[in-house]
């Protein structure tokens, strides 16, 4: 019985090191990490790996459900999967885990509480950028990937994976990269 830890956090800029901290205190043997959007379960690979290697009796904790995920829908589906291979999921904050019925409850409630809340960080992102497009200030969301190295490792023969790996980015974005060119 393996207790495995995930860590998310949204944004390249953002650091993991607090949940891995935390996942290690807890007793984690394996902990898989991950900067990706929790909005929906694409391109989240340290996740699905977690969800495959999964055995009876091992238990996925995380930090806070939000890292599971913001969609009510998406998190039950997880759970479901994890309880599909004989696991169980732990929340760390608060402390709720699916071992018992009360836990599945909690889990429902708090994963609604995490898309709604995900519903109001859009809503209020959206507000302040036409407050900033309104005074001529918004030039949009700031740029995290070399495109310009992007289309010369492709020009040079490297495929899309090789070039995600090299940039630390998804395949998806060198995709959309190279459709803009």
């Amino acid at each position: 019985m393996a207790r495995i830890g995930y860590a998310r956090v949204s944004t390249l800029d953002q650091d993991l090191d607090g949940q891995v901290t935390r996942l290690k205190v807890e007793g984690c043997g394996v902990i898989r990490s991950e900067k990706v959007s929790g909005g929906s379960r694409d391109g989240r690979a340290e996740l699905a790996t977690v969800l495959e290697f999964l055995r009876p009796g091992d238990e996925l904790v995380v930090t806070r459900l939000d890292r599971l995920g913001r969609a009510t829908r998406d998190v039950l589906n997880l759970i479901h999967e994890a309880e599909q291979r004989g696991a169980y999921v732990t929340v760390l904050d608060p402390h709720v885990s699916t071992r018992g019925e009360m836990g599945h409850v909690v889990l429902t409630v708090l994963g609604m509480v995490a898309q709604m809340e995900r519903r109001f960080i859009k809503e209020r992102q959206r507000e302040g950028i036409e407050r900033a497009k309104g005074r001529g200030v918004y030039a949009g969301g700031k740029r995290c990937l070399d495109r310009q190295r992007i289309k010369a490792m492709a020009s040079a023969g490297d495929g899309a994976a090789a070039i995600a790996v090299a940039l630390g980015c998804s395949r998806m974005q060198v995709y959309r990269v190279l459709r803009e060119a």
